[in-house]
């Protein structure tokens, strides 16, 4: 894998702190943040394909048992 630098502006109560955290891991800032960060990424390309899933799903014509009959009214659904 190739690396790229970059530069990061933090406050500097922050930047301790996360220094703190990555000594108290036995890592690096940097390995830190790229973890933290392909972790968002993980996470947002699992959403994106469960959400194109389902948005599939919707446009397909699926079998909910009423055969394209409302066998209901307002009335009944709000009785109480």
């Amino acid at each position: 894998m190739e690396y790229q630098n970059i530069t990061l502006s933090l406050p500097k109560d922050v930047l301790k702190r996360v220094k703190h955290l990555a000594v108290e891991r036995d890592t690096s800032v940097s390995a830190l943040l790229a973890n933290f960060l392909e972790e968002i990424l993980q996470k947002e390309e699992a959403y994106q394909k469960a959400r194109l899933h389902h948005l599939t799903m919707l446009e397909g014509n699926l079998d909910l048992g009423t055969n394209g009959r409302i066998t209901w009214n307002r009335e009944a659904l709000h009785e109480r």
